[in-house]
């Protein structure tokens, strides 16, 4: 059962919520920083003892203001706000995405704040946790169910056109379902095209023995899974 004494409006409440919402930005921000990840403690203790005072701020204007006020408005701006520090983290390298789970831990950690700032200080820990406690078991069962997936994202530098309908015509001819296939023109002279492809292999297929033959197509620069 969640207590709810940290909710009342008493100075000691105010320091308890500040200091576990100090404690829970520096767990995530130096779970991010060991990982060499964006969001280091730093920016997770001010995104989060930001959203704490936030939420003070509204149960001080609700005691001082009874009834007058939505106390949900501005936390509502928080949410939304932090988007945008989120979206700084996000790095687009040519095929590849980075920053996203740094993006969603800084919109956690604003949610968490907001949470424990409103007097919510048992449940905020226990997300904490689940949130560690996820983001360090994911990687591991994802590589496990991914070795058995038919699924495969490639990323193929090709020298031209005709290269390209090679490739097309050999994922056909291996019955190959293609679920998207982009393909990115050179912006200079002398570079190549770029493919980014999704598609299903057969089950009897080796994934090994597919980027082989696919390696094999005359016009091929390099073939890699992403």
């Amino acid at each position: 059962m969640f207590t709810t004494k940290f909710s009342d409006w008493a100075w000691q409440n105010i320091l308890v919520r500040i200091a576990v919402s100090l404690v829970i930005g520096v767990v995530i921000g130096i779970d991010r920083g060991v990982k060499r990840r964006g969001g280091g403690a730093r920016t997770m203790i001010t995104v989060c003892l930001g959203a704490t005072m936030v939420m003070l701020l509204e149960q001080y204007l609700e005691e001082i203001y009874p009834e007058r006020l939505d106390i949900s408005r501005i936390a509502a701006q928080v949410i939304s706000g932090v988007g945008f520090l989120g979206a700084g983290s996000i790095l687009v390298s040519g095929h590849q995405i980075k920053g996203l789970t740094s993006a969603a831990s800084i919109w956690t950690c604003a949610c968490i704040g907001l949470a424990v700032g409103i007097g919510f200080v048992d449940g905020a820990a226990l997300l904490t946790a689940m949130w560690l406690v996820g983001v360090h078991l994911a990687p591991y069962i994802e590589s496990r169910v991914y070795r058995y997936s038919r699924y495969m994202t490639l990323y193929v530098e090709v020298e031209d056109g005709k290269a390209i309908t090679s490739v097309s015509r050999q994922l056909k001819d291996c019955n190959c379902f293609v679920d998207s296939f982009y393909v990115d023109k050179p912006k200079a002279k002398g570079q190549h095209f770029q493919v980014v492809v999704t598609l299903r292999i057969q089950r009897k297929m080796n994934r090994e023995e597919f980027l082989h033959i696919l390696q094999g197509i005359k016009g091929i620069v390099s073939v890699d899974e992403i």
